[in-house]
């Protein structure tokens, strides 16, 4: 048995990569929004904090009720009971990655998890 997973993505403009790459501890999405269009709903989580990062383009969120600017490069952390919502810019699309994990629930990274072999 392999110790790792690997796909490539395609151009949809929603892919999770939960059940393609066997993830047991995240979800994982690449989400595109063409130039003037958002998500169509509002939501919150019970459990899980988003973590999301803006990959291409320009728009903002809206997290209870404030509208949050974004653009390429930029890291947004939202906790699970915010009311979100994503949109794209009027004048460009947007694309990004959103990681789904539990809050509160990383106990180690990095060095602190890593064994040097």
């Amino acid at each position: 048995m392999k110790n790792f997973t690997k796909t490539s993505l395609s151009n949809e403009p929603r892919v999770e990569l939960h059940d393609t790459l066997n993830l047991t501890g995240a979800e994982v999405s690449i989400n595109a929004l063409p130039a003037g269009a958002g998500v169509p709903f509002v939501h919150s989580h019970k459990q899980n904090e988003e973590i999301y990062g803006i990959l291409e383009g320009e728009g903002e969120a809206l997290i209870d009720e404030e509208r949050v600017a974004l653009k390429a490069g930029d890291w947004l952390r939202i906790s699970p009971k915010a009311k979100r919502q994503f949109f794209a810019s009027k004048q460009s699309g947007i694309k990004y990655i959103c990681i789904q994990v539990k809050e509160n629930s990383l106990e180690n990274y990095t060095g602190t998890d890593a064994t040097i072999l």
